[in-house]
Protein backbone atom coordinates (compact mmCIF):
# COMPACT_ATOMS: atom_id res chain seq x y z
CA UNK A 1 0.00 0.00 0.00
CA UNK A 2 1.33 3.42 -0.97
CA UNK A 3 0.30 6.55 0.92
CA UNK A 4 1.20 10.09 -0.11
CA UNK A 5 0.87 12.92 2.40
CA UNK A 6 1.23 16.58 1.46
CA UNK A 7 0.42 19.98 2.94
CA UNK A 8 -0.72 21.89 -0.13
CA UNK A 9 -0.56 25.42 1.29
CA UNK A 10 -3.75 25.92 -0.68
CA UNK A 11 -5.41 23.47 -3.06
CA UNK A 12 -5.94 26.12 -5.72
CA UNK A 13 -2.29 27.22 -5.57
CA UNK A 14 -0.91 23.66 -5.68
CA UNK A 15 -3.22 22.78 -8.57
CA UNK A 16 -1.77 25.66 -10.59
CA UNK A 17 1.66 24.15 -9.97
CA UNK A 18 0.62 20.76 -11.36
CA UNK A 19 0.06 18.72 -8.22
CA UNK A 20 -3.08 16.92 -9.44
CA UNK A 21 -1.57 15.37 -12.62
CA UNK A 22 1.49 14.40 -10.59
CA UNK A 23 -0.63 12.70 -7.94
CA UNK A 24 -2.55 10.85 -10.64
CA UNK A 25 0.70 9.28 -11.86
CA UNK A 26 1.87 7.97 -8.47
CA UNK A 27 -0.44 4.94 -8.16
CA UNK A 28 -1.08 5.70 -4.50
CA UNK A 29 -3.70 3.84 -2.49
CA UNK A 30 -4.30 6.90 -0.32
CA UNK A 31 -3.64 10.59 -0.95
CA UNK A 32 -3.77 12.54 2.32
CA UNK A 33 -3.79 16.32 1.95
CA UNK A 34 -3.68 19.18 4.42
CA UNK A 35 -4.30 22.93 4.29
CA UNK A 36 -6.67 22.81 1.34
CA UNK A 37 -7.92 26.31 2.26
CA UNK A 38 -10.87 26.06 -0.11
CA UNK A 39 -14.50 25.55 0.84
CA UNK A 40 -17.03 23.63 -1.20
CA UNK A 41 -18.72 26.51 -3.10
CA UNK A 42 -15.35 27.65 -4.48
CA UNK A 43 -14.10 24.10 -4.95
CA UNK A 44 -17.02 23.38 -7.27
CA UNK A 45 -15.98 26.21 -9.58
CA UNK A 46 -12.87 24.33 -10.72
CA UNK A 47 -11.99 20.75 -11.53
CA UNK A 48 -9.90 19.34 -8.68
CA UNK A 49 -10.56 15.72 -9.57
CA UNK A 50 -7.94 12.98 -9.83
CA UNK A 51 -8.89 10.19 -12.26
CA UNK A 52 -9.66 6.95 -10.44
CA UNK A 53 -10.14 8.65 -7.06
CA UNK A 54 -12.96 10.20 -5.09
CA UNK A 55 -12.09 13.25 -3.04
CA UNK A 56 -13.42 13.59 0.51
CA UNK A 57 -13.03 17.00 2.12
CA UNK A 58 -13.38 18.46 5.58
CA UNK A 59 -13.37 22.24 5.43
CA UNK A 60 -12.75 24.76 8.16
CA UNK A 61 -15.63 27.00 9.13
CA UNK A 62 -13.44 30.05 8.41
CA UNK A 63 -13.12 30.77 4.71
CA UNK A 64 -9.71 30.25 3.10
CA UNK A 65 -8.26 28.54 6.16
CA UNK A 66 -6.98 25.09 7.10
CA UNK A 67 -8.98 22.11 5.77
CA UNK A 68 -7.98 18.52 4.99
CA UNK A 69 -8.82 15.97 2.31
CA UNK A 70 -8.47 12.32 1.36
CA UNK A 71 -8.46 11.10 -2.23
CA UNK A 72 -9.32 7.41 -2.24
CA UNK A 73 -9.71 4.80 -5.00
CA UNK A 74 -12.34 2.93 -2.98
CA UNK A 75 -15.30 4.10 -0.94
CA UNK A 76 -14.44 3.76 2.76
CA UNK A 77 -16.64 1.81 5.13
CA UNK A 78 -16.89 4.92 7.29
CA UNK A 79 -15.69 8.52 7.39
CA UNK A 80 -14.99 10.23 10.72
CA UNK A 81 -14.80 14.02 10.80
CA UNK A 82 -12.96 15.53 13.74
CA UNK A 83 -12.03 14.22 17.19
CA UNK A 84 -15.01 15.46 19.18
CA UNK A 85 -13.45 18.74 20.34
CA UNK A 86 -15.47 21.64 18.96
CA UNK A 87 -12.72 24.25 18.75
CA UNK A 88 -10.38 21.86 16.96
CA UNK A 89 -13.03 20.34 14.71
CA UNK A 90 -14.26 23.76 13.55
CA UNK A 91 -10.89 24.27 11.89
CA UNK A 92 -11.15 21.17 9.67
CA UNK A 93 -8.08 19.32 10.89
CA UNK A 94 -8.94 15.58 11.19
CA UNK A 95 -10.52 13.33 8.57
CA UNK A 96 -10.45 9.57 9.04
CA UNK A 97 -11.35 6.83 6.57
CA UNK A 98 -12.02 3.31 7.83
CA UNK A 99 -11.48 0.19 5.73
CA UNK A 100 -12.20 -2.94 7.73
CA UNK A 101 -9.91 -2.75 10.77
CA UNK A 102 -7.58 -0.23 9.10
CA UNK A 103 -8.01 3.53 9.54
CA UNK A 104 -6.18 6.20 7.55
CA UNK A 105 -6.19 9.76 8.92
CA UNK A 106 -5.18 13.07 7.40
CA UNK A 107 -4.24 15.48 10.21
CA UNK A 108 -3.27 19.13 10.22
CA UNK A 109 -1.96 20.19 13.61
CA UNK A 110 -2.12 23.90 14.46
CA UNK A 111 0.96 26.05 14.28
CA UNK A 112 1.80 28.30 17.20
CA UNK A 113 4.13 30.56 15.27
CA UNK A 114 1.71 33.48 15.00
CA UNK A 115 1.65 34.22 18.72
CA UNK A 116 0.85 33.16 22.26
CA UNK A 117 -2.86 32.58 21.69
CA UNK A 118 -2.30 30.09 18.90
CA UNK A 119 0.57 28.44 20.76
CA UNK A 120 -1.76 27.92 23.74
CA UNK A 121 -4.31 26.36 21.38
CA UNK A 122 -1.61 24.13 19.96
CA UNK A 123 -0.72 22.90 23.46
CA UNK A 124 -4.43 22.27 24.15
CA UNK A 125 -4.62 20.31 20.90
CA UNK A 126 -1.61 18.22 21.91
CA UNK A 127 -3.38 17.30 25.16
CA UNK A 128 -6.50 16.24 23.25
CA UNK A 129 -4.49 14.27 20.73
CA UNK A 130 -2.40 12.52 23.39
CA UNK A 131 -5.62 11.04 24.77
CA UNK A 132 -6.86 10.31 21.24
CA UNK A 133 -3.70 8.44 20.22
CA UNK A 134 -3.75 6.43 23.46
CA UNK A 135 -7.36 5.41 22.85
CA UNK A 136 -6.61 4.44 19.26
CA UNK A 137 -3.61 2.31 20.26
CA UNK A 138 -5.80 0.43 22.73
CA UNK A 139 -8.87 -0.21 20.56
CA UNK A 140 -7.44 -3.01 18.43
CA UNK A 141 -7.69 -1.23 15.09
CA UNK A 142 -4.73 -0.41 12.85
CA UNK A 143 -4.02 3.27 12.20
CA UNK A 144 -1.84 5.41 9.96
CA UNK A 145 -2.08 9.11 10.84
CA UNK A 146 -0.60 11.24 8.06
CA UNK A 147 -0.05 14.93 8.01
CA UNK A 148 1.58 18.15 9.01
CA UNK A 149 2.27 17.92 12.75
CA UNK A 150 4.10 21.27 12.90
CA UNK A 151 6.69 19.70 15.23
CA UNK A 152 10.28 18.70 14.54
CA UNK A 153 11.02 15.83 16.90
CA UNK A 154 14.81 15.86 17.25
CA UNK A 155 17.80 17.95 16.26
CA UNK A 156 18.29 15.86 13.12
CA UNK A 157 14.84 16.98 11.99
CA UNK A 158 15.70 20.61 11.29
CA UNK A 159 18.77 22.30 9.90
CA UNK A 160 19.14 25.16 12.40
CA UNK A 161 18.09 23.38 15.57
CA UNK A 162 20.29 25.42 17.91
CA UNK A 163 18.66 28.68 16.94
CA UNK A 164 15.10 27.33 17.08
CA UNK A 165 14.89 25.88 20.59
CA UNK A 166 12.62 28.73 21.72
CA UNK A 167 10.51 28.78 18.57
CA UNK A 168 7.17 27.08 17.93
CA UNK A 169 7.69 23.74 16.26
CA UNK A 170 10.80 22.89 18.29
CA UNK A 171 9.78 23.87 21.80
CA UNK A 172 10.73 21.43 24.57
CA UNK A 173 7.07 20.75 25.37
CA UNK A 174 6.28 19.93 21.73
CA UNK A 175 9.27 17.65 21.38
CA UNK A 176 8.39 15.92 24.66
CA UNK A 177 4.88 15.26 23.32
CA UNK A 178 6.35 13.61 20.22
CA UNK A 179 8.87 11.68 22.32
CA UNK A 180 6.10 10.32 24.53
CA UNK A 181 4.06 9.25 21.52
CA UNK A 182 6.92 7.55 19.67
CA UNK A 183 9.13 6.22 22.45
CA UNK A 184 6.87 5.62 25.42
CA UNK A 185 3.64 4.75 23.58
CA UNK A 186 5.21 2.88 20.66
CA UNK A 187 3.75 4.75 17.69
CA UNK A 188 5.97 4.38 14.63
CA UNK A 189 7.51 7.29 12.74
CA UNK A 190 7.59 5.53 9.36
CA UNK A 191 10.16 7.92 7.87
CA UNK A 192 12.59 7.76 10.76
CA UNK A 193 12.23 4.01 11.19
CA UNK A 194 13.31 3.45 7.59
CA UNK A 195 15.94 6.21 7.52
CA UNK A 196 17.20 6.57 11.10
CA UNK A 197 20.12 8.85 10.28
CA UNK A 198 18.85 10.79 7.26
CA UNK A 199 18.73 14.58 7.54
CA UNK A 200 15.75 14.94 5.21
CA UNK A 201 13.23 17.75 5.49
CA UNK A 202 9.64 18.23 4.36
CA UNK A 203 9.10 21.99 4.83
CA UNK A 204 11.14 25.06 3.92
CA UNK A 205 10.45 28.67 4.78
CA UNK A 206 9.72 30.99 1.87
CA UNK A 207 12.14 33.46 3.39
CA UNK A 208 15.68 33.80 2.14
CA UNK A 209 16.94 30.85 0.14
CA UNK A 210 15.78 28.11 2.50
CA UNK A 211 14.70 25.78 -0.32
CA UNK A 212 17.82 26.34 -2.43
CA UNK A 213 20.10 25.81 0.58
CA UNK A 214 17.99 22.96 2.01
CA UNK A 215 17.51 24.79 5.31
CA UNK A 216 14.39 22.90 6.25
CA UNK A 217 12.32 21.18 8.90
CA UNK A 218 10.89 17.66 9.01
CA UNK A 219 7.41 18.36 10.34
CA UNK A 220 5.32 16.07 8.10
CA UNK A 221 4.86 12.51 9.29
CA UNK A 222 3.10 9.26 8.68
CA UNK A 223 2.71 7.71 12.12
CA UNK A 224 1.64 4.07 12.33
CA UNK A 225 0.03 2.51 15.37
CA UNK A 226 2.17 0.11 17.45
CA UNK A 227 0.52 -2.94 15.86
CA UNK A 228 1.86 -1.80 12.47
CA UNK A 229 5.50 -1.55 13.57
CA UNK A 230 6.67 -3.90 10.80
CA UNK A 231 4.55 -2.39 8.04
CA UNK A 232 6.71 0.52 6.72
CA UNK A 233 8.72 -0.74 3.75
CA UNK A 234 10.01 2.29 1.81
CA UNK A 235 9.97 6.07 2.12
CA UNK A 236 10.75 8.98 -0.15
CA UNK A 237 10.51 12.76 0.11
CA UNK A 238 9.70 14.04 -3.38
CA UNK A 239 11.72 17.16 -4.16
CA UNK A 240 11.88 16.97 -7.97
CA UNK A 241 8.83 19.22 -8.18
CA UNK A 242 7.75 22.04 -5.90
CA UNK A 243 4.00 22.20 -5.44
CA UNK A 244 4.00 23.88 -2.02
CA UNK A 245 6.32 25.00 0.77
CA UNK A 246 6.05 21.35 1.86
CA UNK A 247 7.25 18.30 -0.08
CA UNK A 248 5.19 15.15 -0.64
CA UNK A 249 6.01 12.35 1.80
CA UNK A 250 5.58 8.95 0.13
CA UNK A 251 5.57 5.76 2.21
CA UNK A 252 5.01 2.19 1.03
CA UNK A 253 3.61 -0.27 3.57
CA UNK A 254 3.42 -4.03 3.72
CA UNK A 255 -0.36 -3.90 3.74
CA UNK A 256 -3.12 -4.97 1.37
CA UNK A 257 -3.90 -2.60 -1.47
CA UNK A 258 -7.18 -0.73 -1.48
CA UNK A 259 -8.83 -2.19 -4.54
CA UNK A 260 -10.98 0.17 -6.48
CA UNK A 261 -14.74 0.21 -6.05
CA UNK A 262 -16.80 -1.44 -8.78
Amino acid sequence: MRIISLNLNGLRSAARKGVLPWLAEQQADVIALQETRLQEPDRLKQDFSIPGYTGYFLDAEAKGYSGVALYLPRRPDRLVEGIGQADFDAEGRWLQADFGDLSIVTLYLPSGSSGETRQAFKFQTLDWLADKFDAMAADGRRYIVCGDYNIAHRAIDLKNWRGNQKNSGFLPEERAWMERLLVQRGWVDSHRQLKPEAAEYTWWSNRGQAWAKDVGWRIDYQLASPNLSEAPAAVRVHKDDRFSDHAPLIVDYRLEHLRRSD
